[in-house]
């Protein structure tokens, strides 16, 4: 019996571009300010502002969890209290 020959695609070398595999243990980190809940890291936001506002939400919506907003530039965490209820 004669051997078979097994031909192999060919990749397209044109595109230049790598693509960066992430997996759960790392992910992209696109901002500076961290928001993490119960000391995961749920998200990044470039401004504190931003950061802010949706640990507001979160906060208001679950009052028990801790929320924070780690600074990773400065290495600050701030802890976000939820707003007090107007009578």
């Amino acid at each position: 019996m004669a051997p078979r020959q097994i031909k192999m695609p060919v990749k397209d070398t044109s595109e230049n571009e790598v693509e960066e595999v992430f997996s759960q243990r790392k992910r992209p980190e696109a901002g500076r300010y961290l928001l993490q809940v119960d000391r995961q890291t749920k998200g990044s936001y470039q401004t504190p502002e931003a950061a802010q506002t949706v640990a507001l939400v979160i906060k208001t919506g679950h009052p028990i969890v801790q929320v924070s907003i780690y600074d990773s530039v400065d290495c600050v965490s701030t802890m976000v209290e939820a707003p007090a209820a107007a009578s």
